[in-house]
């Protein structure tokens, strides 16, 4: 079957695994055909170990293949990373500053980006949409990537970065059906808005293995930008909403760290 898959398009490639990533989403918010509520508790160790794994697909899948690519193509692999990743983080900041969009557990009054008239939650589903953007991006790129030859770009590592995002899209889709649940919305709406979070995944991979194929030579920057993109995520949305309420710290941190390992070991047997 993986010579088969081999054999797609990177275009294609990212599709099918972006498309995987959404179904991960949906199954997250299918939770709440289950149950009208989730442990605060449990939804804190969730977001904790899908920050973990977006750091670690942020170094092992993006970051530094970005850089050994860079050298390979003859760049200045260091000045390359830095305007990647930073350019990924001030891109998800003009992101995060204008799209209209609400954490759950937040206040209306408490809702970020320019002011609009939006129901709760349309916001609340793009909050998620938000971390989703970066994280179809990078599967998208990882595939674009691997038609470029270079050693340091495998498709076993593009794989295992996209199994990695699919998990950690679990707590995701279930971060929004959930409070949409709670909040009194039927469960079949629920969970059309918690995997709606997700469409955009497959968007951004499409569009980020078209790019990367059409100018390959921006290709390690790609990767920085994604890996800046994602860990701009989990420092500004992900750990804070795991802590933001129920302050459980330690076990937060110790999920994160597990998510990280889990990510770290996919992507070393894999890659």
């Amino acid at each position: 079957m993986l010579e088969s898959f081999q054999l797609l398009s990177p275009v294609v490639q990212a599709l099918l695994a972006t498309l995987f990533t959404w179904g991960v989403t949906a199954a997250g918010a299918a939770l709440v055909f289950m149950k009208a509520t989730i442990n605060p508790r449990h939804l804190d160790a969730m977001l904790g170990f899908a920050a973990g794994v977006m750091i670690a697909a942020s170094f092992w899948s993006l970051l530094s293949p970005g850089i050994e690519m860079a050298e390979q193509m003859g760049q200045t692999p260091w000045l390359t990373a830095v305007i990647g990743f930073m350019g990924g983080g001030v891109f998800m900041r003009l992101t995060d500053k204008f799209l209209p969009h609400l954490h759950p557990g937040l206040k209306m009054d408490q809702c970020e980006g320019i002011k609009t008239s939006w129901q709760r939650s349309t916001l609340l589903v793009l909050a998620i949409t938000l971390h989703n953007i970066p994280e179809g991006l990078a599967v998208g790129v990882a595939f674009g990537a691997v038609a470029a030859d270079l050693p340091s770009a495998t498709i076993g590592g593009a794989i295992a970065l996209a199994i990695g995002i699919g998990i950690q899209n679990f707590p995701e889709g279930a971060a929004v059906s959930m409070p949409l649940r709670r909040e009194g919305m039927g469960q079949g709406k629920s969970f059309l808005m918690g995997q709606a979070s997700g469409i955009v995944e497959p968007v951004a991979g499409v569009c980020g293995a078209f790019f990367v194929l059409l100018m390959q030579p921006i290709l390690p920057y790609a990767l920085c930008f994604a890996a800046g993109a994602m860990i701009f995520v989990v420092v500004e949305e992900l750990i804070p909403e795991s802590q933001r309420v129920n302050a459980n710290i330690d076990l937060v941190t110790m999920t994160t760290m597990i998510g990280f390992s889990v990510m770290m070991l996919l992507d070393v047997a894999l890659g």
